[in-house]
């Protein structure tokens, strides 16, 4: 018994101190809240997943056999069996129909992710973890008024010119890496007519930057925001995948070694996804008050990430009042409870804006 009371009172005292702490140290929201936007937000980086059934995507079994998987898929809203039963196209469904009950989100560019491409050209199936084609996200976002086809070809593709040709025909508006689990390396010289054929195009590339944690396996090496060099110098629109806010390079942060970059090249733009994730608390603040990112930062929410146990409003005690943080975390809808909570943080009315125009989308 006496323990009992003994561990009431310990519990009682850590509660009162956290009380204490969360009154002294509360600081509110990192900028003032402004409105949201009167045009649709456009949520330019959403992910989808394909096993198999009724299109060329697959998993490989490393990934699916890995603790993350099922997360993943119940992110979605759907199992194994139900993309089994049916098909790959049931991830895409479920995508179109939160979008259209969001009240903010009025579009959702879905990302298409190609492989590891060996020394022959050909897709190596062994070293690639996830691979969804294009065709699939093509055909699918075709169907709903309300997706956009985020293209993803790997430039080391014998025909990725020509890939590029064709995914511009068929209505993408951006291409998409991850280096990191693609083995591209952005500063390589031989891509250079590549990215020639994405300024022809005016197709930005949406390249991940940062370590890369959400797959089995990575080159952190090829998520230097460094290496982006190459694109921009060429005059390709760059979108910096959350702000290269992980990992570092040469002894030093990504986050400090993109910055430097704003400064140099006007056609570097990165998006805000994935920065309310736990293992980025801290981030965003920083990227809100940062002046050389001004006027350069892009909403994109990461889902299905957004919608998992990594992104909680309760993970901002110090920036939002107990009410808010309950009322967001009751949002049923995904894409609009990352809304909330972002622009309860802070997040001024123009980069919620700035993706649907640097895209050139209009809902």
């Amino acid at each position: 018994m006496k323990l009992i009371r003994r561990l009431i009172y310990i519990l009682l005292i850590v509660f009162l101190i956290a009380l204490v702490l969360r009154v002294v140290l509360f600081k509110g929201p990192i900028l003032q809240p402004q409105a949201l936007p009167d045009a649709p937000i456009i949520d330019m980086h959403v992910h989808i997943s394909g096993l198999g059934y009724g299109s060329d995507s697959f998993v490989s079994d490393e990934m699916k056999e890995g603790l993350r998987f099922d997360y993943y898929l119940n992110a979605f809203g759907v199992t194994r069996e139900q993309i089994e039963q049916q098909g790959d196209q049931l991830v895409i469904q479920k995508v179109a129909a939160l979008v259209e009950q969001s009240q903010h989100v009025g579009g959702a560019v879905i990302l298409a992710m190609d492989g590891v491409i060996d020394d022959n050209g050909l897709l190596d199936k062994a070293k690639t973890q996830v691979y969804i084609p294009n065709d699939l996200v093509a055909q699918q976002t075709a169907l709903y008024p309300s997706l956009y086809f985020g293209a993803s070809i790997n430039p080391y593709r014998p025909n990725a010119l020509a890939l590029l040709e064709q995914a511009k025909q068929q209505g993408a508006v951006l291409i998409k890496w991850i280096p990191n689990i693609q083995h591209i390396d952005p500063a390589d010289k031989r891509i250079i007519p590549f990215y020639n054929k994405l300024k022809e195009l005016n197709l930005p590339l949406l390249s991940h930057t940062g370590q890369e944690r959400s797959f089995e396996s990575a080159i952190d090496e090829y998520g230097d925001p460094q290496r982006l060099k190459l694109p921009l110098s060429l005059g390709v629109t760059v979108i910096a995948g959350h702000v290269a806010t992980t990992g570092e390079n040469e002894q030093q942060s990504n986050y400090q070694r993109i910055l430097t970059l704003f400064d140099q090249y006007p056609n570097l733009y990165a998006d805000i996804s994935s920065l309310t994730q736990i293992n980025k608390v801290g981030y965003l603040n920083t990227a809100l008050m940062e002046d050389r990112l001004q006027g350069r930062l892009l909403y994109g929410s990461d889902f299905p990430l957004t919608n998992m146990i990594l992104v909680s409003p309760y993970y901002f005690p110090l920036n939002l009042t107990l009410n808010q943080m309950w009322h967001i975390s009751k949002i049923e809808n995904p894409f609009d409870r990352n809304i909330a909570l972002k622009q309860a943080l802070g997040v001024p009315t123009e980069i919620f804006h700035k993706s649907r125009r640097l895209l050139n989308i209009h809902p």
